[in-house]
């Protein structure tokens, strides 16, 4: 019996390998616009922001940087964000070098504080993608976590060693 039990053991350090890389958290921060810095776009380039943010693909838990030198980042609601209206905003930094954690899965709105550079086409959306594997706003901390095949193995591996000192 004591080889049925290190081959379940086997078995479950062979699925705990393999499901690992699936329960990893990482985050990432992204550069706006890459090694552009948070500055009114060319004429010709309006667009420049929001090409960039569709380009990435952004999880909760990501955090964006914007660097900009005498300008400011306001995240602002959808309807700010078309009209370009910067007196309501939810978030405000003119710091320089201004860093927003991404902590929800939806759409984020910003655009430039200086006057007219909104306008102009300093302004983006970051859409987060939702992660599946949790729910997006529990209501509780407790709630329902399926479970997995490594839950599983491990279950059927206590079950066969408790078994064979049993018997």
């Amino acid at each position: 019996m004591a080889s049925s039990c290190s081959i379940a053991l086997l078995v479950l350090l062979f699925a705990i390998f393999f499901t690992l890389p699936r329960f990893s958290v990482a985050s990432n921060e992204f550069q706006v616009g890459g090694s552009k810095e948070w500055v009114v776009p060319s004429a010709n380039d309006t667009n420049f922001y929001n090409d960039w943010a569709s380009n990435n693909r952004f999880h909760v838990g990501d955090t964006i940087s914007f660097k900009y030198k005498k300008d400011s980042v306001m995240e602002v609601g959808g309807a700010d964000y078309t009209s370009c209206n910067a007196t309501h905003p939810t978030l405000f930094s003119n710091s320089g070098n201004s860093v927003f954690k991404l902590d929800h899965s939806g759409t984020f709105y910003f655009i430039s504080g200086a006057s007219g550079h909104c306008e102009r086409g300093q302004k983006m959306i970051v859409r987060v993608m939702n992660d599946e594997s949790l729910p997006e706003h529990p209501k509780s901390s407790s709630y329902h976590v399926p479970i997995g095949v490594s839950q599983m193995i491990f279950f059927q591996f206590v079950l066969t060693c408790v078994g064979s000192y049993v018997i």
